[in-house]
Order: C-alpha cells, then structure tokens, then sequence
C-alpha cells in the first residue's frame, strides 16, 4: 500500500434522505451506508423503552418494509460500543401504521430488542407484525429464547433483517416462528444490517476481533503522526470511531510521547482497550497516563519493566510475536473489533502489520487526508505488504479541514 490509493478514490455519492420510505426490500443504497456511524446520547440499561404515557408513535407512509428495517437500525445504533461480545439489535412492533413499540438491546446479559419492543408494545402486539433487524434468537444464554416471547405475544409476522450468523441461531430461529404458525419475511434492508454488525458477524465466522487500519496522511503522501483539527474532540470523527471499536492497538513510541490516552470524548461513551506493542527492555509511561483510570495492557516478546508501576498497567508476554498472535489474545479478552493506530510507530508495529496484510488479517482502512504538505524528511510513507491491495466500498466525508476515506480491503 501507499498513498497512490488516491487515485482509486471514488466520487462522493449522492446522500438519501432517511425519513422517506423505501420500495427496495432487500437492497440498500450506499449512500444510506455512508450515514453509518451517527452517534446517540448515553443509554441507561435497562431502561430502554422510547414510548411514553402510553402514547402510539404514529409515522406518514409506514407500507414498506424497508422503512421499519431502517428504523431499527436507528434504534440498535443508540447502543454502540457498548453491546460486545452481543451484536447491536434493533426491533419495532407495528399495527397497521402506527409503530404501538419498539426496543433495542442496550449491553450482554440485559434483555433483547425483542423483549423491549414487546414491552412497550404491551398488548398491542397480539395479531402486530415485529421487525428486527437479527434474526431471533432460539436458544437459552443469558436470556430466555426471543422465538418464545414473539410467539407468546401472539405477533401475527415477524420481517427479519438478516439471518444470524451465529451457528448456534443460523436459521433456527426463523424455523421456529414458521412452525408456529408465523408468517416471516427475511432479507429486508440486508446489507443494510450486516453492516451494522460487520464486527459481530467477522469474529462469529473467523473467531477473530474485525481489524481496522487507522491513519493520517499529508496531501504529499506522508504518514503524520498528529491527528487534523478537531478529530479527537467529542463529535470529531476519531473520537466516534474510539466509541465503536473494544479495543485501539498503538506502538510503545506513541505512548512515550503523548500526553493523552486515545479515547473517545462522546458521551457516556465505553472506551476501548489500551493494548500497547513494545520490543524494548522497559517502557516509561508518562504519569498523566499511568494514573488514569484505562486499563493498559502492554504486549512484549519477554518480560519488561514498566515505569511508573500502577495497577491499571498489565505486561502481557507474547513470544516471537506477530500480529495473528495478537488479535488471538484480542479475542480471548472478548473484543469483537480493534482498531490498529499507527501514529508514532518506530516501525516495529509496521512490521507486525506487513505479515498481517500478508495474511489477510485487516478488513478495513480509514485514512485520513490532511491539508497540509509535510517536508519532514523522516516521515514515512506505506511501504508494508509484500502483495498489491485494493480498497472497495470507498466512502468519503468531510471532518473539519480533513477528508476521510474509508474502504474494505479486497
């Protein structure tokens, strides 16, 4: 990779207006993908309904499906970051055109979107039809079966986004309603859901963390280590994508240098793992960072010293490390998506992302373009990866004076 990509950029495309309902059932356009991301106020669990003094929320021209889908879409996003190992689910109840409930699952072990929906709904669910945006689930876990619950409210059809991709559901669920008499669509604003759960989906497949590549670049092709205007204050768009993801990889360099964690200023946001990459003997932590209250975890080939101590620093010894080895440990701790920062890196982050490019480990890239022309002759350029990558699904926005491109890798 390097910074000819941005000759592969693609036009920004024409934006949607979400409020006007669809007539694609299964399709979605991309420039409703690119809303993906938008931010919500802080959720209180357990206290999820939206419908108040027992008011019916009634919406102009509810026929379509597609309409409904996204609309518990919406829902399941007010819960970001804060879901994992869960997917993010979103679920409304509607008779003839009047939405009479709606819920989504706000943290594991708290209640499904179904089981909020229908709580609000009451017994206006009985002969209604439930949209959500993952298929139910059939199984005992942390919480009772949602098949059941849809069953016994008497729902009369249940309009699924996607099918789960968990092997446990795959399907079971939507056999489940069907065998009871229920009529189920599935399919409805498809690509639409996966995205929203592009992490989830990755680690239930692979039983890996979704790995996103970060980084800022000058308009001359040169990797900065800074961060443009207003990216890291709250509604900048690095502090909503530290909102996103469980956990942000960064090179021992960069901690030595800042004095500021990377973390989400968004409110009432869950902050992501600090892992931090190391090859030295020791690593000296400024004491702005070590006496937070972020958990740190330090990844090293043996053993280290750590200065100052504290007890939210923890050294964990990864012989002959790579990056596979990594995201192993990743998801052994839960985090179902990790963001790879390499701000600051001295190279040995780099080398670490070369094999992991090399072996497919990366799904995603969000760079972001910065107006200025960088003469530091020490700035690096992307030089690591011994095979030629493409980016697809470009999208671009505008944050303050930056661009930001984001891609899936190919």
């Amino acid at each position: 990779m390097s910074h000819s990509l941005l000759n592969s950029l693609l036009p920004i495309p024409h934006q949607t207006k979400l409020s006007k309902p669809s007539h694609s059932k299964s399709k979605t356009p991309n420039s409703y993908l690119k809303g993906f991301g938008s931010r919500y106020p802080p959720i209180p669990v357990g206290s999820n309904n939206s419908r108040s003094s027992n008011k019916i929320i009634v919406c102009e021209k509810m026929e379509d499906d597609g309409f409904y889908m996204r609309k518990c879409v919406e829902l399941a996003k007010k819960a970001i970051g804060r879901t994992a190992p869960n997917p993010m689910v979103g679920c409304v109840i509607v008779k003839g055109d009047e939405i009479v409930g709606q819920g989504f699952h706000p943290k594991a072990g708290q209640p499904h979107a179904e089981v909020f929906a229908l709580r609000d709904a009451g017994i206006l669910a009985e002969n209604a039809t439930a949209y959500v945006s993952l298929e139910p689930c059939n199984h005992y876990g942390r919480t009772p079966p949602c098949t059941e619950a849809l069953i016994r409210a008497k729902v009369k059809r249940v309009v699924v986004g996607m099918v789960d991709p968990n092997p446990i559901v795959a399907s079971k669920g939507v056999e489940k309603l069907r065998a009871s008499g229920i009529d189920v669509t599935v399919g409805i604003e498809e690509l639409l859901c996966q995205k929203l759960i592009e992490a989830y989906t990755h680690r239930m497949l692979t039983g890996k963390p979704f790995v996103t590549l970060r980084y800022s670049m000058s308009f001359n092709g040169r990797i900065l280590n800074h961060l443009g205007r207003g990216a890291e204050e709250s509604g900048g768009y690095y502090s909503k994508l530290l909102e996103e993801y469980d956990g942000i990889v960064s090179s021992s360099n960069f901690y030595t240098r800042t004095s500021n964690l990377p973390v989400s200023h968004e409110t009432g946001a869950n902050q992501p793992l600090q892992i931090v990459i190391t090859n030295g003997d020791s690593l000296q932590i400024p004491d702005s960072i070590s006496k937070s209250s972020a958990r740190i975890v330090v990844l090293a080939e043996k053993q280290i010293i750590v200065e100052p101590e504290s007890e939210g620093v923890e050294v964990v010894v990864i012989e002959q490390m790579n990056l596979r080895k990594i995201l192993d440990y990743c998801g052994q701790q839960g985090l179902c998506s990790v963001i790879i920062d390499i701000r600051g890196d001295d190279g040995y982050l780099g080398d670490l992302l070369e094999d992991g490019l090399n072996e497919n480990l990366v799904q995603k890239v969000v760079m972001e373009l910065c107006p200025v022309l960088d003469r530091n002759q020490e700035s690096s350029i992307l030089t690591f990866g011994k095979k030629s990558l493409s980016l697809r699904d470009l999208q671009l926005r505008v944050s303050n004076d930056s661009v930001i491109v984001e891609g899936y890798i190919s």
